[in-house]
């Protein structure tokens, strides 16, 4: 059985998701969503190197890897850091980011209390027959909950910017390099959403 709640490494994969409390919504507009990106990007983008995500109306998924142990020293919060802390501190940092979106969340939409499920999850991703089928679930969750026909028809995953050439947060060439080619990229993504063998959350 798959660890969901695997310790951070540097230089590894890991698929990290999470959902909404209860019935609640995490997106309840197009500027929730731009403001998630941004704070992730903010919060994250100095630790991670992102290659794919969806947000969804109540959920999210994101494959990242983590940065290799030489950049991450480089930053100021780890340069005092043993290597068992990295993974803490970058647990910590993915909390902050879900803590600050959800200040935000609460403001904007007059509500009160934690917003996301606790602990999120994060599956360390280990073979690239399973990371490319991971890629392909995640791009397809828009079609599986009827939400889009296409994966190029969802505003808000990286499917566009993947086979786009404008600049992006997502590591596009290190993706397109998992799938050979941007060709074999889009001919993959034309595949039923059940072909990747992995259950929809």
């Amino acid at each position: 059985m798959l660890n969901k709640y695997s310790d951070f490494e540097p230089d590894c994969f890991y698929h990290i998701y999470n959902r909404a409390n209860g019935n609640e919504m995490l997106f309840l507009s197009e500027e929730n969503y731009t403001f998630f990106l941004k704070r992730y990007t903010k919060y994250l983008s100095d630790l991670v190197d992102t290659y794919c995500y969806c947000l969804m109306p109540n959920h999210f998924h994101f494959l990242v890897k983590i940065k290799n142990e030489q950049l991450l020293k480089a930053l100021p919060k780890f340069q005092t850091l043993a290597e068992l802390q990295y993974g803490l501190v970058i647990s910590k940092q993915f909390s902050n980011f879900f803590s600050s979106y959800t200040q935000a969340f609460n403001k904007m939409h007059s509500r009160k209390g934690t917003l996301f499920m606790k602990p999120f999850k994060r599956i360390k991703v280990e073979d690239e027959s399973y990371m490319r089928k991971l890629v392909h679930y995640i791009h397809c969750n828009p079609i599986e909950a009827g939400l889009a026909v296409l994966p190029e028809n969802w505003k808000f995953s990286s499917y566009r910017a993947i086979i786009s050439d404008k600049p992006t947060l997502v590591s596009r060439d290190n993706v397109l390099a998992i799938f050979d080619d941007k060709q074999n990229f889009i001919y993959c993504h034309q595949a039923s959403p059940s072909i990747s063998g992995i259950e929809f959350y």
